[in-house]
């Protein structure tokens, strides 16, 4: 968050009629909004320090001082700027498997998705037989109802489109799994080798061109990412993963205050910036789609989850290169309400949606920047059977970065 005060530094005397401008950069503040502080000091030196004439002479006196004050600020700032993360290389999409059926079935619909997981993921047997028996305990969990949903892209295109963007993202070796991308803070001077975690870069299952499962409940969005070795993500990895910066849990949460007043606070305090920068613009993210006729609050047989492929939209990435956190699905992410609740250190806390959904350009609910935290929507512990399913809501997953031993000295 930008912070920009007016203060005068003494009296001012005859020759001091401008207030000298003193600009701040609250700790929160994101890369962007730094190099926005580094351009309106770099503009206060044109501002207060004119040019002179060619016969002026050299420019003297209080405002001369001021602008290169401000001049060697700016300079130091741009000198301080975090580092930000650089765009990932890209490589060519293949062909997914069965990547053109769309079946009439949800037990067809699932077989031919855990065949592209494991290809796709390169998961073990054993990785898969824990999916399916988390799908297995689920009556409509998968990818909408067949019957229902009406998808406004395909697979097909939306892999046509990104191969002719250029592809997708290659693997990072920081988090040794396909299409997942390490987060840090770059305002806390880390940079990619410092990443303790990484994120999915596609909403589950994580494969770039798939199409999101939906009607998972909290407590099944965890399973499956314990399932194929990941966890579900806390909220402020979700929210720095999208803003550009992941700040410490200590800084994110009011640990041990009741869930709305830290949630109030962190709102009220927050920066407010989308994945993909500080203007709010729906058009850039999967936002157009439709609900079905007759759908008016939820149902598997009213409501279709006509979602786009995950990627499908080039523009709708955040610094780190994670796609669709606005648009898309909705996703179930843990808050915990004190640090032993941390995914991160092994536990399990209440449930947060974060991010919009498919429809969200003609129905606009809620804010949907990435650090705004929402109200108690269906609020459960994230482990409780009867947590919130619905055919809009979806989750990615998240992967603590095993930290190696450095190397020992040579003898």
């Amino acid at each position: 968050m930008l912070f920009m005060n007016r203060a005068w530094e003494g009296n001012p005397g005859p020759n001091a009629s401008q207030p000298r401008m003193v600009l701040k950069a609250a700790h929160h503040s994101s890369p962007r909004a730094l190099v926005l502080l580094a351009g309106m000091l770099v503009a206060c030196s044109s501002a207060e320090g004119k040019a002179p004439s060619d016969d002026a002479g050299p420019p003297s006196g209080p405002a001369a001082s001021v602008a290169l004050g401000a001049a060697s600020a700016a300079a130091s700032v741009v000198a301080d700027l975090p580092a930000v993360p650089v765009p990932a290389p890209m490589m060519q999409l293949a062909a997914l498997p069965d990547e053109d059926l769309y079946p009439a079935t949800l037990e067809e619909q699932r077989e031919a998705l855990f065949r592209r997981m494991t290809v796709m993921l390169h998961l073990t047997d054993e990785q898969m037989a824990a999916v399916r028996a988390v799908f297995k305990r689920s009556k409509v969990m998968g990818q909408g109802n067949p019957a229902t949903t009406k998808y406004p892209n395909t697979r097909k295109e939306c892999r046509e489109k990104r191969n002719e963007l250029g592809g997708v993202e290659a693997d990072s070796p920081v988090c040794d799994s396909p299409f997942m991308a390490p987060i840090w803070d770059p305002l806390a001077g880390e940079t990619e080798n410092d990443a303790k975690v990484c994120i999915d870069r596609f909403e589950f299952p994580g494969i770039p061109c798939e199409h999101p499962l939906v009607y998972e409940s909290a407590r099944e969005a965890a399973e499956l990412c314990a399932a194929i070795g990941k966890r579900l993500c806390d909220a402020h990895e979700w929210e720095g993963a999208c803003a550009g910066a992941v700040h410490a849990p200590e800084e994110e949460y009011l640990f041990g205050k009741p869930r709305r007043e830290s949630k109030e606070a962190h709102n009220r305090d927050r920066e407010i910036v989308w994945a993909y920068g500080h203007n709010k613009d729906h058009s850039k993210c999967g936002t157009k789609s439709k609900k079905n006729e007759g759908c008016t609050s939820s149902g598997w047989k009213r409501c279709g989850s006509n979602t786009f492929p995950a990627g499908f939209f080039p523009e709708c990435k955040s610094p780190f290169g994670v796609y669709d956190q606005h648009g898309n699905t909705a996703e179930h992410m843990n808050l915990p309400v004190k640090p032993e609740e941390l995914t991160s250190h092994g536990g399990a806390g209440v449930t947060e949606m974060k991010g919009s959904w498919f429809i969200f350009s003609t129905f606009e609910a809620h804010p949907d920047d990435c650090r705004w935290r929402a109200p108690d929507w269906h609020g459960t512990k994230v482990m409780d059977y009867n947590s919130h399913a619905n055919y809009h809501l979806g989750f990615r997953c998240c992967k603590s970065v095993e930290v190696k031993a450095p190397p020992a000295p040579a003898p």
